[in-house]
């Protein structure tokens, strides 16, 4: 699936991919890139499209492989 990130904690790790009208959770540990970016970009007003997998948890869906697809080579950069 593809979607755009329109909210981060970062103090508690996590943020919510917005897909239609629905969002969904994810987990730093999910994001396959830098998370540092992230939240800079984030709050710079930057667009922030991705793709990723939908899994299930106790709570319901959440967004799982994580990777934004405006930087590629981003792609591959950890946490």
């Amino acid at each position: 699936m593809t979607g755009k990130i329109v909210r981060l904690i970062p103090e508690k790790g996590f943020g919510f991919i917005n897909v239609g009208d629905v969002d969904y959770f994810f987990h730093r540990s999910s994001f396959d890139g830098h998370w540092q970016d992230l939240e800079h970009d984030l709050k710079n007003g930057m667009v922030i499209n991705v793709g990723f997998d939908i899994g299930e948890s106790h709570k319901g869906p959440r967004a799982e492989n994580v990777k934004r697809l405006d930087w590629p080579n981003q792609a591959s950069g950890g946490l």
